[in-house]
């Protein structure tokens, strides 16, 4: 059976104000009903509430004009309920609930955050937030996200630049006709307490108004030294909900306060041939320096949505978000390729920093279309998105102790090395810290226009076509300092202007009304300086005129629905073709001749299989291979045959980061009306962290268990145990330094009330 949340006969009074200069609520009389009445919802929310507690989405974003089942694409909806049931607190541990994403690793340059890995291609710059682009490097939390939706595949023809392996859009949580006020409270292992506010009122019969509020703090289970700290607010009021013209205005704001962690050096290689792997040491080993490294980082985002029936089958939307983020950090990387070391049993702490601050906003604007050109039905979506958004990056100039790469006893001294096998992230540190004299300055401009349709023929077949132009520009500038110095030895101006066209076509054939079948192509586009947004631009002298990166995906599928449709099957073959990729030559020069492949196939269920048993599972195979790499540079180390430039070296290699199996797991089980449990398992194949493949992670497989008992309408509590089995693995793999160490076993206990 769906569970569902009771409301009680009668809620208190609830004072809660956000957090912020957007809009607040103050001192709000909740409804009563008289005498143990049962509180009377209208037919929408309890459709509402209905949906939000299933494992199966029935539809996802705005640009889809057609329902799930008949979209000739791979759509995988993270449903809410998922979300809770599996305890996600970050978009990492929702996206581990759907096979196919990995996850990469940054550095400084290419600052860590959320930087997903969709069937073997960086989707870093591709993430939405209620269908518009969210960038800047975060690590994006849960505490206001309804559900996530993972396209799959080149979308270009959707969401503009990018999406080479595909992209994600985060719904918000924004306001409902329902009155309601949820509080958790969660302590756990390793000092783990979290708390968070979900408040729901409704003003009037067309206004109403929500609230959501977290702060989190929490040691890093298995991890000596690192934590975690963050707070947010979140609220937002929506205006007209059944009137001609409706309004949303909401705000968000999240902050956070950690310790960073770059996890585990990599072994040196011992020969030309051999494969380096994360050091075999206690995975609690930290190579920080507690009194050094620090990463703080804000986010503040507004949002107006205005909506307009111009009649009963046209509708005018115009959603304006303006944005600003921060991210300061100096982190250690371990030993950073650092040769001799390792053998001393020593690790060097090579400091990476960042202070960058990205503003930026975006406008678009859709109408929305239902029409009959003869016996076809059409559902059209077409609009304008408008777009800036400028970067400035400020890295910190950073002194050691005691200088040298390799490690000596003063080094030790010094703070700037430390043991292998027994590092102290207590250590004093007696380097220096200065801004650096060196800043870049990117700005990025895009215009683009596009259009959908679903032509329906009949109820057998129907036809999907998406197409996209966009007008994109990039433009960097800034100043240089002289290699270990800070002083001032050139300035950058560089810019980058490309247009591009992108297009999606898919036919759907219906052979029986809860079935379909359908063949798709798609494309996508990577122009320069398309990740500038993320702190990593690529404009450069070498890269500045060359042509945007091509991709195109074929694909067959099928989704059927079973069981009243409260259970969902799907599977998909495909193959992802990326041409004109941008590699190095011979002879130094950057050209538009790589190639890259990725075949593959995946199947997905999500629902019910009776009405006590939910599941929400996924495998995905990836073959994915370098066809044309162009010249590799491969480390010289003296000793082990390795040589710089090598023409080629790369062709025919695994594709970094891309597991040929993964598969992911999560299930529930009502064993009494109060009483569910739960537990999933998630399987990643071993992969390679460079084009090289001579850095390799090992596979491995989690567990997760939970236990929810319902005490009463108005309480419940939730148990849930992550890494069951304290499983040492490694969720990122950096190309050359590190990898990182995933969370151990970390135990989760939520007193949840609801009023």
């Amino acid at each position: 059976m769906t569970r569902t949340i009771e409301r009680p006969a009668s809620a208190p009074r609830v004072l809660a104000s956000a957090i912020g200069a957007v809009t607040a609520f103050s001192a709000v009389n909740w409804a009563h009903a008289e005498d143990g009445e049962a509180l009377k919802l209208d037919a929408v929310s309890v459709v509402d509430a209905q949906e939000e507690e299933s494992y199966k989405a029935e539809s996802a974003s705005q640009k889809y004009t057609a329902p799930l089942r008949e979209t000739p694409k791979s759509v995988t909806v993270i449903p809410q309920q998922v979300i809770k049931d599996t305890g996600a607190l970050t978009l990492t541990d929702a996206l581990r609930t759907t096979s196919g994403i990995t996850f990469g690793a940054g550095e400084g340059g290419n600052p860590a955050g959320d930087r997903p890995i969709i069937r073997g291609f960086n989707a870093e710059s591709d993430t939405f937030i209620d269908g518009l682009r969210d960038v800047a490097s975060q690590t994006r939390e849960m505490f206001n996200i309804e559900q996530v939706e993972v396209s799959k595949g080149p979308g270009s023809a959707y969401t503009g630049a990018g999406s080479t392996g595909g992209s994600l859009n985060l719904i918000s949580k924004t306001a409902k006709r329902d009155d309601f006020l949820d509080i958790s409270q969660t302590f756990g292992s390793d000092q783990t307490k979290r708390t968070t506010l979900d408040g729901n009122y409704v003003f009037s019969d067309n206004v109403a108004g929500r609230l959501n509020l977290m702060k989190h703090d929490a040691n890093v289970a298995g991890r000596d030294g690192v934590d975690v700290s963050r707070w947010g607010v979140a609220p937002s009021i929506t205006f007209g909900f059944d009137t001609p013209t409706r309004a949303t205005l909401s705000y968000y704001h999240l902050e956070t306060d950690d310790t960073p962690d770059y996890g585990l050096p990599l072994t040196d290689a011992t020969s030309a041939n051999s494969v380096r792997k994360p050091v075999s040491v206690d995975r609690d080993n930290f190579y920080g320096l507690t009194g050094r490294d620090y990463r703080e980082s804000t986010t503040d985002a507004g949002t107006f949505r205005l909506e307009h029936d111009l009649n009963d089958s046209l509708t005018l939307s115009n959603t304006t978000r303006v944005v600003r983020t921060t991210l300061d950090y100096i982190v250690t990387t371990p030993n950073d390729s650092r040769t001799g070391n390792l053998s001393q049993g020593l690790v060097s702490r090579s400091p990476k920093s960042r202070n960058s601050t990205s503003e930026g906003w975006v406008n678009q604007t859709d109408l929305k279309a239902l029409f009959n050109t003869g016996s076809i039905e059409h559902s059209l979506v077409t609009g304008v998105e408008i777009s800036r958004e400028g970067v400035h990056n400020r890295n910190y100039f950073i002194t050691p102790g005691t200088k040298g790469n390799t490690c000596t006893p003063a080094h030790v001294a010094s703070g700037d090395c430390t043991s292998l096998s027994s590092p102290s992230y207590k250590d004093g540190w007696t380097g220096t810290v200065a801004d650096s004299n060196a800043f870049t300055d990117t700005d990025t401009d895009t215009l683009a226009a596009y259009v959908f349709d679903t032509l329906k023929f009949n109820e057998q077949w129907s036809l999907n076509m998406g197409l996209r132009y966009d007008d994109f520009e990039t433009a960097a500038s800034g100043q240089t300092v002289a290699s270990g110095t800070n002083n001032v030895n050139g300035v950058t101006d560089l810019e980058s202007k490309s247009h591009f066209w992108n297009y999606q076509l898919g036919l759907v054939f219906n052979p029986l009304p809860n079935g379909s079948i359908y063949a798709a192509w798609s494309t996508s586009s990577n122009p320069v300086g398309e990740t500038a947004g993320e702190g990593a631009s690529n404009v450069a002298v070498a890269t500045a005129d060359l042509e945007p990166e091509r991709n195109r995906n074929y694909e067959i599928g099928t989704k059927w629905d079973f069981f009243d449709a409260r259970l969902g099957l799907n599977a998909a073959i495909f193959r992802t073709e990326k041409s004109n990729a941008r590699v190095l030559e011979a002879d130094g020069t950057t050209s538009n001749v790589g190639e890259t492949r990725v075949d593959g196939f995946e199947l997905g269920v999500s629902g019910q299989i009776t009405p006590k048993w939910n599941a929400f599972a996924s495998y995905t195979y990836l073959d994915g291979e370098l066809v044309e790499s162009g010249r590799v540079d491969v480390d010289a180390r003296p000793g082990t045959g390795n040589v710089n430039n090598v023409v080629g070296g790369a062709d025919g290699n695994d594709i970094p980061s891309t597991p040929q199996n993964s598969f992911s797991l999560w299930t529930t089980y009502d064993v009494t009306q109060n009483l569910t449990i739960g537990g999933g398992a998630n399987y990643v194949d071993s992969r390679f962290g460079d084009v090289t493949n001579s850095i390799e992670v090992p596979s491995y497989w989690r567990y997760d268990a939970m236990a929810n008992y319902k005490v009463s309408k108005n309480l419940d509590l939730q148990l849930n145990v992550q890494n069951l089995t304290d499983e040492r693995y490694f969720d990122q793999v950096y190309s050359n330094h590190m990898a990182h160490v995933a969370p151990g076993r970390t135990a989760l206990l939520s007193t949840n009330f609801h009023f």
